[in-house]
């Protein structure tokens, strides 16, 4: 059996780890896009580093688009084995990735009339609103630790790794040469406890472990764990300033935290008496997929749908679909808080409303979870006095913060400790993934103090044996 660490090797984003048996069959852990490269990433996404129609199946551990954003791509090159995941990653992504397609209709059409003005030929998207759709009929939907027997040789199961709904470790039992070898593959980890769904649990004992570090240097700030910090800041921005609260969030999971917290203050009668506004028409639809998985809520919100049935609306909320009504927030003057995609600010309406925000002091971006180095999102947080936003040049006199209470990635003693349900001395082999490689090596140092042994940190298109 051979690994190949293909994305999300020595960085985050993009991650996809090709498992090839001794029969020759191929597995692919994951398959997502590369975000955030600037004039790379198209390149980065459009170069696999294999060939599609020999991949037999995908399996995903969730559906991030940096986990899951090219499996349509995979089908219009041929694919057309079976995608294996949770049932609440499946019903994600049937939202998620034609949301992806259409993005990436709408992107290039701009960029086109660009080409066109320079006399340059058009050029294509990855993959369109079309093509994600078709790709759902190779998805299959597994339940959360029910053993799912891909061949006769080949068993995965999936454990609630607590980062977003439907999020999993893979745990894959492949029998070859007369023995059972384990592998692990975390996916994303999540955080001790989460606001909405269940904690992440311990997974069976694997030979071989491939986990993240994306917080591999980095440990939560306590200064900024209290959810309260939310109101503090929905409270000096909108009602002291008189401004509008951006936040940048992903349309899945961060999202629907902080509408449930709004919805839960705006019940209390503590939260001022403004206009929330979620500007993503994909996150209404998530939020049905949300109610759809119960079996994925921890005690607390499943208690407190008995006296709120709908923790997710309440009369100060407002979900904008159309371009025009997300237009029309730009040129209200009103206090209010606009909570829009992306989470990492480098596409969607969110960039739109940040241009239109980021050099009125009165304002204020909340950045709420992580951001690749190169992104938007993490460029807001580097104390530039102007930034460029399409091309053009914006000063910064809004305030720019950040509250790591509403990350969905565990920090490294958070990712160590969901680890150390295995035992050490049968564990042989870990490989640090997702991750930039300062954070993977600091992580990798932690974990041998831990007593964890053979790490390794793999480059793209590191290939290993066993």
């Amino acid at each position: 059996m051979k690994i190949k660490f293909i994305g999300a090797a020595q960085e985050v984003t993009g991650s996809k780890h090709l498992i090839t048996t001794d029969s020759g069959k191929k597995i692919l852990l994951d398959c997502g896009m590369f975000q955030g490269k600037g004039q790379d990433t198209d390149k980065m996404n459009r170069n696999l580093g294999f060939e599609p129609r020999e991949i037999d199946h995908v399996i995903l551990s969730h559906a991030h688009i940096d986990h899951s954003g090219l499996i349509p791509y995979l089908y219009t090159l041929g694919f057309e084995g079976s995608v294996i995941c949770t049932d609440a990653t499946r019903n994600l992504c049937s939202l998620m990735l034609p949301d992806s397609g259409f993005i990436q209709e709408h992107d290039i059409k701009w960029y086109n009339e660009k080409l066109a003005k320079k006399g340059l030929p058009k050029v294509k998207p990855i993959y369109t609103h079309e093509d994600a759709v078709k790709s759902m009929k190779l998805f299959i939907g597994v339940a959360y630790d029910r053993k799912f027997k891909i061949d006769e040789n080949i068993t995965v199961r999936f454990t609630n790794s607590g980062h977003m709904l439907g999020s999993a470790v893979v745990n894959l039992s492949i029998y070859e040469n007369g023995r059972m070898k384990n592998i692990a593959y975390t996916g994303d980890v999540g955080r001790p406890t989460n606001r909405i769904i269940k904690s992440p649990v311990p997974f069976p004992q694997a030979d071989i472990l491939i986990t993240e570090s994306t917080y591999g240097d980095r440990i939560h700030d306590e200064k900024h764990e209290s959810e309260f910090a939310l109101l503090d800041i929905v409270k000096d921005t909108c009602v002291r300033k008189g401004g509008k609260l951006i936040i940048p969030s992903f349309s899945v999971g961060r999202t629907q935290e902080i509408v449930l917290l709004l919805n839960n203050w705006f019940n209390d009668g503590i939260l001022p008496k403004i206009d929330i506004y979620v500007d993503s028409p994909l996150s209404v639809n998530v939020t049905e997929v949300f109610r759809m998985h119960p079996e994925c809520y921890n005690e607390t919100v499943l208690d407190s749908l008995a006296s709120d049935p709908d923790p997710f609306g309440f009369e100060r909320l407002h979900y904008i679909k159309t371009v025009q009504e997300s237009k029309r927030l730009n040129a209200t003057e009103k206090p209010c808080v606009i909570i829009s995609a992306s989470g990492m600010a480098e596409a969607g309406r969110v960039k739109h409303h940040i241009a239109n925000s980021i050099s009125n002091p009165r304002n204020t971006i909340l950045i709420v979870g992580y951001c690749a180095p190169t992104t938007l999102g993490a460029r807001l947080q580097q104390g530039l006095d102007k930034i460029s936003i399409f091309g053009n040049e914006h000063y910064i006199r809004a305030d720019i913060k950040r509250l790591e209470s509403f990350s969905g990635h565990g920090d490294y003693t958070e990712m160590a400790d969901f680890i150390s349900c295995q035992n050490k001395d049968e564990l042989q082999n870990l490989y640090l993934v997702h991750g930039d490689l300062e954070a993977a090596e600091h992580y990798r140092d932690y974990l041998k103090g831990k007593g964890f042994k053979n790490i390794e940190i793999p480059a793209s298109g590191y290939e290993v044996e066993f």
